[in-house]
């Protein structure tokens, strides 16, 4: 018989950049975060019987095998161990699993929990943004580790604060609006973010920002790749984790607190996108595999989107806030709550890892009453893989073992990718576009992508110019027309303005 699956325990943990002993390793911080989920619990002994663990891949320190690293810090002897690829969807994409797997009856518990500590204590310490992936080693295995195409590198756009930017101007373009008035909006969404972070009690930055504060390049908020400033992206350079315990609903019986409410995990979805690629991509404003992911979690949960409480919207850019919006259909003036946490520029960013925070975050307002039930969303890279999760106080009358087999057997969702022109010659029109800063806050060069007269993707940097630097960040130049050169020296697609 199917089991409902219950988030049974959770826990959250911060390390302060001051410390006055050893910092903890990520490991360190796992089981810390699993102690505090069973101490809320009232049974350390819950973390030596569970039956399997799940760790969130982390990116700032490479282990060989991580879960049963952590197993055996826990005095812990599970039957199923696992690690998650690399994306932001993976917490969410790990309970999806694990539920089906506690929906059949094959295990009873399950630890999910992964943690990043990026906070640079010694004068000698690497720059954090050069190694953001410095816990990966050069034979990892997997493709995921891959966010863009060769080509895409050798024009400069690598690295997600270079490529959530080209979301943005496109959809500056599509709102009709002015910059001034375009970034107000963004800015005024984030300030309220900054709110919710400075009332949570793992966030790592508490101070309220004004829209101005966040829209305004400065010395401590220099911008970084058009139009974003510095707090407009991601907070990387964190140490945070978390751990949630997910049971049947009878053994969590064994464990339940009084005056508290159950949560159930209700129903997920994953979806991946057919375009992986930014060059691959059709439309800089949608996203095909968010809506479907998201769609699917609302199905299977029997859940109707009006009656979600709550949101937490994956959050490590405004733009992927924006898209999740209009992807699920969210109104710009729908009171519900689109963060919990404050989000990933101002709750903080811990790698792949932030999403588990939204849940734990999430179940906990569940469990005081707070909210009935909430939805959280997850993606990876460039918009490309996306899992959605609903939570709530009351079961789920609909079986849910196949979800998750289902999803990942046909995860593909969207058009087919794009042609892309290697070496663009002739006319062409711009689409999307960004101008990237050094750090001295003087710009470096700029990505354009666009389609050729032949109607197939190209991607080109303009010449160094202040003055095509300045032209691009006036007004919005989408739908403007350039002309394009290979430069055979540079191996790179020139664009001019027309």
């Amino acid at each position: 018989m199917e089991q409902n699956v219950v988030v049974a325990g959770w826990g959250q943990v911060i390390q302060p950049k001051n410390l006055s002993e050893m910092p903890k390793d990520p490991l360190g911080m796992m089981q810390a975060a699993s102690l505090e989920t069973a101490r809320m619990m009232g049974s350390k002994k819950i973390l030596s019987r569970l039956d399997g663990i799940m760790i969130v891949r982390t990116l700032s320190r490479h282990y060989s095998s991580p879960a049963e690293q952590l197993a055996a810090a826990l005095g812990a002897a599970p039957k199923f161990t696992h690690v998650s690829g690399i994306g932001g969807n993976s917490p969410q994409t790990l309970i999806n699993m694990a539920a089906g797997m506690i929906a059949e009856n094959k295990l009873d518990s399950i630890l999910v929990a992964g943690a990043e500590t990026y906070v640079q204590r010694g004068t000698d310490s690497e720059k954090v943004e050069s190694a953001l992936f410095r816990g990966i080693p050069e034979d990892y295995p997997g493709d995921d580790r891959i966010g863009t195409t060769p080509l895409e590198n050798l024009h400069g756009m690598e690295h997600p604060m270079q490529g959530f930017p080209l979301f943005e101007t496109a959809l500056w373009a599509n709102s009709g609006l002015d910059l001034n008035s375009y970034l107000m909006k963004i800015g005024k969404m984030w300030s309220s973010f900054s709110q919710t972070a400075a009332r949570h009690p793992y966030a790592w930055t508490k101070t309220i920002k004004t829209p101005e504060d966040i829209i305004t390049p400065g010395p401590l908020n220099r911008p970084i790749a058009f139009p974003y400033t510095k707090l407009m992206n991601s907070f990387v350079t964190v140490d945070q984790g978390a751990a949630i315990i997910l049971m049947s609903e009878s053994e969590a019986k064994k464990y339940e607190v009084k005056n508290r409410q159950k949560v159930y995990f209700l129903g997920g979805g994953y979806a991946e996108d057919r375009q992986r690629f930014m060059i691959q991509k059709t439309d800089f404003t949608s996203s095909p595999p968010l809506r479907a992911a998201v769609k699917k979690a609302l199905m299977r949960s029997s859940t109707p989107l009006e009656k979600v409480d709550c949101f937490d919207l994956y959050s490590c850019f405004p733009c992927a806030v924006s898209i999740a919006k209009k992807m699920i259909g969210i109104k710009d003036d729908d009171p519900r709550p689109l963060t919990l946490t404050g989000g990933l520029g101002f709750f903080g960013g811990p790698g792949n890892n932030y999403n588990l925070h939204a849940v734990a975050t999430l179940a906990e307002k569940i469990a005081c009453g707070e909210n009935s039930n909430g939805l959280v969303t997850a993606l990876g890279w460039f918009m490309h893989k996306h899992a959605a999760g609903i939570y709530g106080s009351k079961p789920n009358p609909r079986m849910i073992v196949e979800d998750h087999g289902i999803d990942r057997k046909d995860p593909l969702a969207g058009e087919n990718p794009l042609v892309c022109k290697e070496r663009a010659d002739g006319p062409g029109v711009i689409e999307t576009y960004t101008v990237i800063f050094s750090a001295g806050q003087t710009p470096s060069y700029a990505v354009i992508y666009g389609k050729t007269k032949d109607d197939k993707r190209f991607i080109a940097q303009t010449r160094h110019d202040p003055e095509i630097f300045k032209y691009l960040m006036q007004e919005s130049r989408v739908g403007q027309k350039v002309n394009l050169k290979f430069d055979s020296y540079k191996k790179l697609n020139i664009a001019d303005p027309a």
